[in-house]
């Protein structure tokens, strides 16, 4: 096949763009990924090799070579590993085929007006590093073979704007990426990548953990290994240094941030496994995408198995990092069999508790990080209160809140507890789009006035996992919207429900189409009246929700209560008890019924009719 030139993906060029103009403070990076991407190449060989016998490769020597040219001002990259076909070549560079990417296109623009610093730490979440080659070369020449393949193919591209691909016959097996550097920055000496030392410290600083052999042709010809070759999870903790942790973390991860918590551990006996996992500092850029990659990397006896093993950590734990090095399992082991695999699955219990407990003790010891942890993390964690319940009262444990109690700062429930006043036998919660919603909600009032705290939930997840979690510590946990509450006896007394009862009647039939029932509350201390559900119905927010993704959610009747120290319901009384059959009561009727579904965040089925209600009744007020 000829040369063929083609433009690059919209997103890869916007990219590619962003890269070159805006990060220049942490160039160094760009070989970092590079070597990154020649050692998955060779754990991919490696494993290839193992599941097909009948793939005709040497994997005796695997290795990542570097060369330097300072006469030509050359770079180049090698590896001996799994290769590329062309259409992978097409498919992997010059397009950016994830979800999310102009989600994190935003963010590198926001993070460029803010510092480079910033924009770089992006680079490599969604699997774009190699295009960081472009922040340090004018032109990038890949040269690849599949291993099993007969031809090669060349890349080439100036990054702006098109790339040819062209047939290589001669290539060797493996990639080579060649970097044409840009002018010598005069300023910084440690910006020259065509100096040796340069990309001795580099790899020193950020590759040392890498598993294969980075070797660097010496002035005496002889071939030296620039790096360790140590897996971290096999060291002793006390022999590993955080800065250590902290690019082997940048490496799993793609996130060039710090991790908040390194976490070890590992077993002995019927089943040996060895672990080193990793907490980020900040949410992933594709936390909730749908189909956003999760899991760790799974080993077995050292030999790479694969990079994002679901079957090893919860989704809702789908942010952990890091690495599991099994003994036991077969090197031919499939993610059908992985979710089946009895080791498998016990391994995944002792890594859920382990992250679990670590969270614990940083609620306990280390209020700072553990806050860190639960804002940038806690909405995904929450999902185990709901698919996980062998773990739910761990999850409980280092759940935080807001609440009534404090403005600022979140609370735990065991916090709650401890504050409960004699005579509050449950745990209340309200559920909505926001704080202030809430706090303003009607049915906040009679639990203002007696003085109980109460938990305001506005997550999506939270409107979900209230009606599958029973209780915490013995105390129920129970809506301030749904159900009769019992405030500790102050109900509505004989003589006024008789008096009422004429209007609840006429109410409760005329509203028949929209309330289950009318009915007089001890909830309310200032608001005419308040919508209540009874436990299991969908809640005006979750109705949002629904709709918002296309589903229409089923018609929920719900129960009317009213002040009935209130005036505007005191007066509806007596009006009904003169004129009952007067047909202006009516619309009174609904607008009373609208203004507690507008009160507590729910949406009119006809607002235009509403409206009209309204300006009736301001009308007859005037005349």
């Amino acid at each position: 096949m000829s040369t063929e030139t083609i433009e690059f993906q919209a997103e890869a060029r916007q990219l590619l763009q962003l890269m070159i103009h805006s990060i220049y403070s942490t160039k160094d990076v760009f070989l970092r990924e590079l070597i990154s991407n020649a050692s998955d190449a060779l754990d991919k060989l490696r494993l290839a090799s193992y599941q097909d016998k009948d793939l005709d490769v040497d994997t005796s020597d695997l290795h990542i070579t570097l060369e330097t040219d300072a006469a030509e001002r050359m770079l180049t990259v090698r590896d001996n590993g799994i290769g590329m076909t062309r259409d992978e070549v097409v498919e992997l560079i010059g397009t950016i085929a994830k979800s999310g990417t102009a989600e994190m296109l935003a963010q590198l623009r926001q993070a460029r007006e803010v510092g480079a610093e910033q924009a770089a730490e992006l680079i490599g979440q969604f699997g774009v590093g190699f295009y960081s080659s472009f922040m340090v070369a004018d032109r990038v020449e890949l040269v690849t073979r599949k291993a099993g393949s007969d031809t090669g193919v060349r890349w080439e591209s100036t990054g702006e704007g098109t790339y040819t691909v062209a047939d290589a016959p001669d290539a060797p097996q493996g990639t080579t990426v060649t970097l044409h550097l840009k002018p010598e920055d005069t300023d910084d000496a440690l910006d020259d990548y065509a100096d040796p030392a340069t990309v001795r410290r580099i790899v020193t600083r950020y590759s040392d953990f890498i598993t294969w052999p980075i070797r660097m042709a010496s002035a005496e010809g002889e071939q030296d290994t620039l790096n360790s070759r140590k897996a971290l999870w096999a060291r002793p903790q006390k022999d590993v240094s955080d800065e250590e942790y902290t690019e082997f973390y940048r490496h799993v991860s793609h996130d060039w941030r710090e991790p908040l918590q390194t976490i070890r551990l590992s077993a002995e006996g019927t089943f040996e496994y060895q672990a080193l996992l990793f907490l980020p500092s900040h949410a992933p850029i594709d936390l909730f995408l749908r189909d956003a990659r999760r899991g760790v990397q799974l080993y077995v006896r050292r030999v790479f198995i694969m990079d994002d093993c679901e079957a090893l950590v919860p989704e809702y734990l789908r942010f952990v990092k890091g690495v599991v090095d099994a003994n036991d399992l077969s090197l031919n082991i499939s993610r059908e069999i992985l979710q089946r695999d009895r080791q498998i699955q016990l391994i995944r219990k002792r890594l859920v508790k382990k992250v679990l407990a670590t969270v614990k003790t940083m609620l306990e010891g280390e209020a700072e990080r553990y806050a860190t942890f639960w804002r940038e993390l806690g909405r995904a964690v929450k999902e185990g209160l709901i698919s996980d319940p062998d773990n739910r009262q761990a999850i409980l444990e280092i759940c935080s809140f807001p609440s009534t109690h404090d403005p600022e700062a979140p609370t735990t429930l065991h916090d709650y507890v401890a504050r409960m006043p004699e005579g509050q036998d449950a745990i209340y919660y309200a559920t909505g789009e926001s704080r202030a919603a809430l706090e303003n909600s009607p049915h906040m009032e009679a639990f203002r006035a007696k003085g109980y705290e109460v938990l305001l939930l506005t997550d999506p997840v939270d409107e979900v996992w209230v009606d599958v979690v029973p209780s915490f510590a013995d105390k129920a946990f129970s809506s301030v919207a749904k159900g009769e509450v019992d405030l500790g006896g102050d109900d509505v007394d004989d003589d006024t429900k008789q008096g009422f009862e004429a209007l609840l009647s006429w109410m409760t039939a005329t509203l028949s189409d929209d309330v289950k029932d009318v009915r007089l509350t001890h909830r309310l201390t200032t608001s005419a009246a308040c919508l209540v559900g009874d436990p299991g119905d969908l809640t005006p927010t979750l109705e949002k929700m629904y709709r918002a993704m296309g589903q229409e959610p089923p018609k929920v009747k719900r129960t009317l209560e009213l002040n009935a120290q209130h005036p505007l319901v005191g007066g509806l009384r007596n009006a009904h008890e003169r004129q009952p059959d007067d047909a202006g009561l009516r619309d009174l009727a609904h607008l009373l019924h609208g203004m507690a579904l507008l009160a507590e965040g729910g949406e009119l089925p006809e607002p235009a009719s509403f409206v009209s209600l309204l300006s009736r009744q301001l009308e007859r007020t005037l005349t």
